[in-house]
């Protein structure tokens, strides 16, 4: 059985739960004497995961519930519609996107300038290649602090054929193995710190957990079912039940008197986060539905918003301490979805 999965989790990890669950309907193999013995609809037909997700979408926001941020694997943000469909639908989103994501540093314009991966933009391209790491400490694990270093640049992505954007392209490598690096993409808005973009960059952990929770918990995976509306009452069931125990679990956890939302040994010796200060993010112009263009006309080639070395300076020359600063801004500290 595959499914495909819209969950809701706090800005702060403290609330998670599943919203909705859609069983895939693969391509091939589903004639219509198989279709009939599962007892699947004849309105339920093959449609992509990508689409799938953007259809769950739209139905938890039909029924009033309100998303901060969107975030998902590369796998969905290489698909230019799902892409399209969060900028159409005005969502605000840090996606992981593959290595080989095409794109620009600068508003390509009537330029003929071909685009470029985003690992040869970040190895290569002045505004990046030039650009110090910046430690961010992200997270306190069991196993310690997970640090990571980051550069980060407007981006103009090339998507179903034409140039989109500026979003943020934000690199990030591990500080214990920067063989280990990340990319991701973001239509924050200007002022935006980064520290908040690698906070949902890296905020899968509680969407993880609720498969967790769901599987070994609540029974997710034990279901000895074939019907299509059996298992749709199955995933009901389960999701309910999980709403439930997550409200418990917040009003119980507001009768103690620790804070127990960060657990491990270096817990009360966080370093504290502070992000590249983003200067102001380049120039756009809006198409009817939200969608995000790029401006051609007279635009000069920008530079990064973000600190970076001289040309006497050695290149990828690291920060040596993490930035510090509090995680939550007064401006983000109420629930939003990751």
């Amino acid at each position: 059985m595959v499914t495909v999965h819209l969950s809701f989790a706090s800005y702060d990890a403290r609330f998670r739960t599943m919203l909705d669950s859609t069983l895939y309907l693969p391509k091939d193999g589903w004639d219509e004497a198989r279709r009939r013995e599962a007892r699947i609809p004849e309105d339920v037909f093959y449609r992509p995961k990508y689409v799938i997700a953007l259809e769950q979408l739209d139905r938890a926001l039909a029924n009033g519930v309100r998303f901060g941020w969107i975030t998902a694997d590369e796998w969905y943000a290489s698909f230019s519609v799902f892409v399209e469909g969060l900028e159409e639908r005005k969502q605000r989103f840090v996606l992981e996107i593959p290595l080989d994501t095409l794109g620009w540093l600068f508003s390509p314009g009537d330029l003929q300038v071909p685009p470029k991966r985003v690992d040869h933009l970040g190895r290569y391209s002045w505004p990046l290649a030039w650009q110090a790491w910046t430690r961010f400490h992200v997270k306190d694990t069991e196993k310690g602090p997970l640090v990571w270093e980051v550069k980060a640049s407007p981006f103009w992505m090339w998507m179903a054929g034409k140039a989109c954007g500026p979003y943020w392209l934000v690199i990030a490598r591990n500080v214990l193995d920067p063989k280990e690096q990340k990319y991701f993409l973001s239509n924050a808005a200007p002022g935006t710190p980064l520290e908040v973009i690698l906070h949902v960059a890296f905020s899968r952990w509680p969407i993880e957990r609720c498969f967790e929770d769901e599987k070994t918990e609540l029974g997710l995976s034990h279901f000895e079912v074939r019907a299509y509306p059996s298992i749709l009452r199955h995933l009901l069931i389960t999701q309910v039940s999980h709403l439930f125990l997550a409200q418990q679990n917040c009003r119980l956890r507001g009768e103690k008197s620790g804070g127990y939302h960060l657990p491990g040994a270096y817990r009360s010796r966080r370093f504290d986060r502070r992000p590249a200060a983003f200067a102001q993010r380049p120039a756009c112009a809006y198409r009817e539905g939200g969608r995000r263009v790029a401006t051609h006309a007279g635009q000069k080639r920008p530079r990064p918003s973000v600190p970076h070395q001289g040309a006497n300076s050695p290149t990828g020359k690291t920060q040596d301490h993490p930035r510090r600063t509090t995680l939550l801004y007064s401006t983000v500290n109420n629930q939003g979805a990751l």
